[in-house]
């Protein structure tokens, strides 16, 4: 009787949880098709690729792809543009998120606030080739608005997509312009659950808005800010292609040419796969263990880490 009982328990259990697994599925079978699936390719950079041959029939090099990307002085030039960029961005899109939203958490007009909220977290809806057409004709050296108001204040014409100077600047505040709003949803969820109990006690004791800022709200979201970090760092080398390289020209291409515009150009124009793959490990591998030293520092630092 008991074991009857346990065995219809059990299955209206299941019934009854099918619609969690159906859920859990989609982005299972997403992850194992587009992510785990692909990973197989990773082969490649330890092999000298023939279409003849196939992947598995083609010759064995072991780490000569490797050896010739970290040597090559142009690999040099590639990696060190990405990193600058990658730590610029850091450092410029970082921070701002955080302080649009602890300024946003104050206001307290709500209408005004909302409004702030959609200007700054529209343009994150726009598609990067939108983003980069804009700028492109913002900036133009004749109709772009920019040099129209640089002329008013007597500054001639500039060059900004040509100018290799201006490009790491560009590429940079455009992205903080485009993601700042987004990426402070986070911050303004977290700012939501500070305890109500603790600005008031410290309204009571005199302290000023800046001081309940700085020992009450933003200590009450240092582990999301910590967390954030992490995976930024963890990200800064992972220059995204698509932006780079709509933004590329032959003028800035001493500082915009990154990993990710190096491993197109020789793999998918050049055909040389297994050069490009390599290239690609390398530069995930690299983010893997930027990842697993920052993550390791913030334990050891602010005892707030990942795992």
């Amino acid at each position: 009787m008991r074991a009857t009982m346990s065995r219809e328990k059990k299955h209206k259990m299941k019934n009854s949880n099918w619609q969690f697994w159906v859920i859990i599925a989609i982005p299972l079978i997403y992850a194992i098709v587009f992510a785990y699936i692909p990973m197989g390719g990773v082969i490649l950079a330890f092999k000298d690729y023939s279409i003849k041959k196939g992947i598995l029939g083609s010759d064995w090099v072991g780490l000569r792809y490797f050896k010739q990307f970290l040597l090559s002085p142009s690999s040099s030039k590639v990696i060190w543009n990405t990193l600058v960029l990658g730590f610029y961005s850091l450092i410029a899109s970082f921070p701002i998120p955080i302080l649009l939203a602890v300024g946003l958490n104050e206001i307290k007009a709500v209408k005004f606030k909302k409004t702030v909220q959609m200007v700054t977290y529209a343009p994150y809806f726009i598609s990067t080739v939108v983003m980069v057409g804009m700028l492109m004709q913002m900036a133009d050296l004749r109709i772009g608005i920019i040099n129209k108001l640089l002329g008013l204040f007597g500054v001639g014409p500039v060059n900004f997509f040509g100018d290799v100077n201006i490009f790491r600047g560009l590429y940079v505040w455009s992205g903080v312009w485009q993601v700042t709003g987004y990426s402070a949803i986070i911050y303004i969820a977290a700012l939501s659950g500070v305890s109500p109990e603790l600005k008031e006690a410290a309204i009571v004791d005199g302290a000023s808005r800046m001081k309940r800022i700085w020992h009450v709200d933003l200590p009450a979201i240092r582990p999301t800010i910590v967390t954030m970090l992490i995976f930024a760092c963890g990200n800064m080398i992972n220059i995204g292609f698509d932006k780079v390289y709509l933004m590329q020209n032959s003028m800035n291409i001493a500082r915009s040419e990154v990993i990710a515009t190096f491993v197109y150009k020789v793999g998918l124009v050049n055909a040389d796969y297994g050069f490009s793959t390599a290239a690609g490990l390398f530069q995930s591998l690299v983010s893997f263990l930027m990842l697993i030293t920052v993550n390791k520092l913030s334990k050891v630092i602010t005892e707030t880490s990942l795992w």
